[in-house]
């Protein structure tokens, strides 16, 4: 996350391999197979001899991808829904007709449009399916909202094709295999030596999670929230010692809505660090835009309980001359 005179700060959101983020108990049905990581090495292999290098344009552009395949599914789950009590479908992602430009909606879906020839699915996507992202009220995530400025920079029909293939073959079923995957795509930028953001040792965000010690009642925020790692990191603690939160309609509610929030300036971290919340299930939590150095936040002192964060140190006299507002 750059600040404002142009310095890169360290954010909260490194993530290293996602075995080491779990505890004993999660790891024997959740540690990633080689036969899995190679499949996300072929991927990431596919974009570099593709012509994109850049490591966070990689993961953006695998992160849209991975939005999309979702927002099949949970179309899906609707149809499957609307079959099984016999009435029309009552949340539809993909509205019935056709765009502007005369194309049907249906063709948008990931299970559609996966069977297409590489030119023609190169031309539904960058045409089609990418300017209704950008209006898509979606499946009311952040994630979602994010996506107002999302652009298509694949550069080939051949290289999307082949991604596409790819990342269908890679299993998405499960909600842990879901974040493993995510964090371990997280892990190979974080190993790249090319960005700033993704510095905090995996260990010691554990260890600042486990001082805090959240509890399912307690509204989390991240001001510097990057790819959102302390968030994840607390949402794995409250599962573990919390399970009872899945068992209670309010505090259901609480953890997907209200108990997770991060802010960041930079929409690529802001659509990483999203996705990352979506695929560890945490439905909708409210990571939003804003440079939490520069901007005033009179009215919002006792909002938070908990503030988990890597302050940025970077930036010289002007980002620590701001933190002084935080003491």
């Amino acid at each position: 996350m750059a600040v404002p005179d142009g310095g890169l700060i360290p954010s909260a959101g490194f993530m290293l391999f996602p075995q080491q983020a779990k505890s004993g108990k999660e790891r024997n049905h959740t540690m990633l197979t080689g036969e899995i990581r190679s499949q996300i090495d072929r991927i990431w292999d596919a974009f570099w001899t593709g012509g994109i290098s850049n490591p966070l344009e990689v993961i953006e552009q695998i992160t849209y991808l991975l939005f999309l395949r979702r927002l099949d599914e949970l179309h899906t789950l609707e149809e499957l829904k609307a079959n099984r009590l016999k009435h029309p479908i009552e949340r539809r992602i993909f509205p019935e007709g056709n765009d502007t430009k005369g194309k049907p909606y249906d063709s948008f879906r990931w299970s559609r449009f996966k069977h297409f020839e590489a030119r023609e699915m190169f031309e539904v996507l960058g045409d089609h399916v990418f300017p209704f992202l950008r209006t898509l009220g979606g499946d009311g995530s952040t994630y979602a909202h994010h996506m107002k400025d999302a652009r298509f920079t694949i550069p080939t029909p051949a290289l999307l094709s082949k991604v596409v293939d790819l990342l269908d073959h890679v299993p998405m079923e499960d909600r842990d295999t879901k974040g493993d995957l995510y964090e371990y795509m997280l892990g190979k930028i974080a190993t790249s030596g090319q960005n700033g953001q993704f510095r905090t040792p995996r260990h010691i965000i554990q260890l600042m999670v486990e001082i805090t010690a959240p509890k399912p009642t307690d509204i989390l925020c991240d001001p510097a929230s990057g790819t959102c790692g302390f968030l994840v990191a607390a949402r794995e603690y409250l599962r573990e010692h919390h399970p009872e939160i899945f068992r209670d309609d309010s505090l259901r509610e609480h953890f997907h809505h209200r108990l997770f929030n991060g802010f960041d300036f930079d929409n690529t971290m802001l659509r990483i660090g999203s996705m990352n919340m979506l695929l560890h299930g945490v439905e909708n939590p409210d990571i939003k835009y804003r440079d939490s150095l520069a901007q005033d936040h009179s009215g919002e002192e006792g909002k938070f309980s908990i503030i988990l964060a890597n302050p940025p140190f970077a930036g010289g006299s002007v980002a620590l001359a701001r933190m002084g507002r935080f003491r």
